[in-house]
């Protein structure tokens, strides 16, 4: 059985290569202004301010360091109407162990799985209520904030998004296969970097062989696609601004059953990856395949050698430098 099918809520995982995924809570802050001051907007000392009420109680979340909160303030601040957010931000509490049970704790020796997940949403559904609409203060310059958890760092929020899509495929009269029920089988990790998935000393672009030793650690593998991430360097997103732009790959994974797909997806979701010797946190981004990427390129139709030529340099569109598979009849090569 895979690590990930055991893996509690606040337990890191440890992946080979020297990786490990490891549990934090990540939230999207949003400032809008509380008043009708037009006053210069001061990052520091909105920062301030909000740690400072982190760390004090009823939070009290003293372990939290500075460098888990960014604020970033909104360009074009003059002309933005008073409705419209001035600034925003990301929140990581890195550090659950108040969250674990602890040993020779008799409720905490017969707590379940089910039971410390419960527990860490319970936690983490309070945090965000407490958080959602306060106002700080700043020499008399209100701002209120809301709060917001990523989609792809909520687990639950996943997985309806995939049930209530193939429950809507089944409904859908048009679908010619609509009697036959599917569940989703690849995930898509995206703002990795590559050179934690390539070869020592060999190449700085990831490899086939290390990326599926990797993944394997979540379940059993079908085939896999790795890609360079152009988008992440155009989204214009302050929370993939901290990752190393033009360095990072996008993986496609397809795991041969759903138990393995659902376990993999509920240890990545919530997690960040870290390198042994590294300082560097990435808070990748995942979901799942909507698109049936596997499915249309094994089915697209070749017209000629230049033709796949060209075909090989897009997918969906997307333009891509290089890419690397693993094919259902190499599996053996992998196996224990």
């Amino acid at each position: 059985m895979p690590a990930a099918a055991a893996l509690r809520a606040t337990e890191p995982l440890l992946l080979p290569s020297g990786l490990s995924l490891s549990p934090r809570l990540k939230l999207l802050l949003t400032f809008f202004r509380a008043d009708l001051t037009v006053r210069p907007l001061d990052e520091w000392q909105l920062k301030s301010a909000l740690l400072a009420f982190l760390r004090d109680p009823p939070l009290s979340l003293p372990l939290l360091p500075d460098s888990d909160l960014s604020v970033h303030r909104l360009p074009d601040l003059q002309k933005r109407r008073r409705e419209e957010p001035v600034a925003s931000g990301v929140l990581h509490v890195r550090d659950l162990s108040f969250l674990r049970p602890r040993k020779g704790d008799g409720e905490a020796d017969g707590m379940t799985a089910e039971q410390e997940e419960e527990k860490y949403i319970e936690w983490r559904s309070s945090l965000v209520e407490k958080l959602e609409g306060i106002e700080l203060n700043l020499e008399g310059v209100k701002f209120r904030m809301t709060v917001e958890i990523p989609p792809s760092d909520d687990f639950r929020v996943m997985k309806k998004s995939w049930e209530n899509f193939y429950s809507s495929e089944l409904l859908n009269s048009r679908n010619p296969v609509r009697k036959i029920a599917k569940r989703p089988d690849t995930i898509v990790v995206r703002g990795v970097p590559s050179r934690w998935f390539a070869e020592i000393r060999v190449s700085s672009k990831p490899s086939t062989l290390v990326t599926h030793t990797i993944f394997s650690a979540l379940g059993k593998i079908r085939t896999l696609n790795i890609a360079n991430d152009d988008e992440l360097e155009a989204k214009e997103d302050v929370s993939t601004k901290e990752l190393i732009s033009g360095l990072n790959c996008k993986v496609w994974v397809q795991f041969e059953n759903y138990d393995d797909f659902h376990d993999a997806m509920k240890a990545l979701c919530g997690r960040s990856l870290e390198k042994e010797g590294s300082r560097l946190k990435v808070d990748y981004d995942v979901t799942w395949d909507r698109e049936g990427f596997f499915r249309i390129a094994q089915y697209e139709p070749a017209h000629s050698r230049l033709g796949e030529r060209d075909a090989s340099a897009s997918v969906h569109g997307r333009k891509k430098h290089y890419t690397s598979r693993i094919e259902s009849d190499h599996r053996k090569r992998f196996r224990d």
